[in-house]
């Protein structure tokens, strides 16, 4: 028997209200549902449910990156920035193949997580010199 798809990341912050308002209002992604009396909100990732926490323990802490695909990243960077999202750079180019460019840009939760946009452009045949 061999493992699904990933169905759930949990990413642990310090204050739920913060975190809740930063990936439901800032970066737009929808909110499930937050459980009433304990600081735990679920969010719809596509097919991946982000569960925002605050750990129990130690043991359960997390550090992450998450790598979020965008359909015009020059368009979503200028979006988060206007809103208040402090990026390390500017969109720029990570890898070229053939026939797609991947772009990225990097900023952080109010946790400090990693939070990367990615687009991957359709680039047509890379010349050979």
């Amino acid at each position: 028997m061999a493992l699904g798809p990933v169905a759930q990341i949990h990413i642990s912050v310090t204050d739920i209200g913060r975190s809740v308002a930063f990936y439901r209002d800032v970066l737009g992604i929808p909110l499930l549902f937050e459980v009433p009396g304990q600081s735990m909100a679920f969010f719809a990732s596509g097919d991946v449910r982000l569960y925002l926490g605050v750990p129990e323990s130690a043991d359960f802490a997390s550090r992450c990156t998450l790598y979020f695909r965008v359909d015009d990243i020059a368009v979503e960077h200028r979006r988060l920035l206007a809103a208040g999202v402090q990026f390390s750079g500017e969109p720029h180019v990570v890898h070229r193949d053939g026939t797609t460019a991947l772009w990225m840009a990097a900023c952080t939760d109010p946790d400090r997580h990693n939070l990367v946009l990615m687009e991957e452009r359709p680039t047509g045949p890379v010349p050979r010199s």
